[in-house]
């Protein structure tokens, strides 16, 4: 065998390994946002994650080179909202519902921002990531809901109010644990907006 074939049945084969499947890239992912959740940013490490999901350490580092990469992949595949779908062709139902539906993950999503905070500060891509998995999704969701209430003429298209609606309900849900030492649960969020927000909107 020439050593041109041996190299190139050599990187055959190193592709080869690095394949895996979307599924078993989940439990990776899933695996790391849990122990993160848990142990906080700093110590979780690749070995701990690979001891969880069975695998050889030596899996992940060819998949994602360091822990910084890992963690960025991990929030990036959770990309999306959970607000998405609520339509309930009512502003005022839309937006309880999407208080129910943020009080159910508040205490989830906000263990994840505390054990990234500090991190967060001292990476750039990380903080970008974060913001596009936890925050972006939710408040496009949320600014759909306020401009199908426009359209419908629910709410007028320049009532001041409407630009502070997202930022009030998922500021809430991060701001409650430090205030007043619990989680902000769908109870909760649901008075919040019969109380502050419908009325702020005119709503009822």
């Amino acid at each position: 065998m020439t050593s041109q074939a041996a190299d190139d049945r050599g990187t055959v084969a190193a592709s080869r390994r690095s394949k895996i499947t979307p599924e078993r890239e989940q439990e990776f992912f899933d695996a790391l946002i849990e122990q993160l959740r848990e142990c906080g940013y700093d110590a979780v490490t690749m070995e701990g994650v690979a001891a969880t999901t069975k695998c050889s350490k030596s899996t992940l580092y060819r998949q994602w080179k360091t822990k910084p990469q890992f963690v960025v992949a991990a929030l990036r595949s959770r990309r999306r909202s959970r607000l998405v779908g609520i339509d309930t062709g009512s502003l005022a139902e839309d937006l309880r519902e999407a208080a129910r539906a943020a009080g159910r993950w508040s205490d989830s999503d906000t263990k994840l921002l505390q054990a990234l905070g500090h991190a967060v500060t001292q990476d750039e891509e990380l903080a970008r990531a974060l913001r596009e998995a936890l925050v972006d999704p939710e408040i496009a969701a949320l600014r759909d809901m306020l401009r199908r209430g426009v359209e419908r003429g629910e709410v007028p298209a320049d009532h001041p109010a409407l630009e502070y609606i997202p930022t009030q309900l998922l500021g809430l849900v991060r701001a409650r644990p430090i205030l007043d030492g619990e989680y902000a649960d769908p109870d909760y969020l649901v008075r919040f907006v019969e109380v502050v927000v419908l009325p702020a909107l005119g709503l009822r």
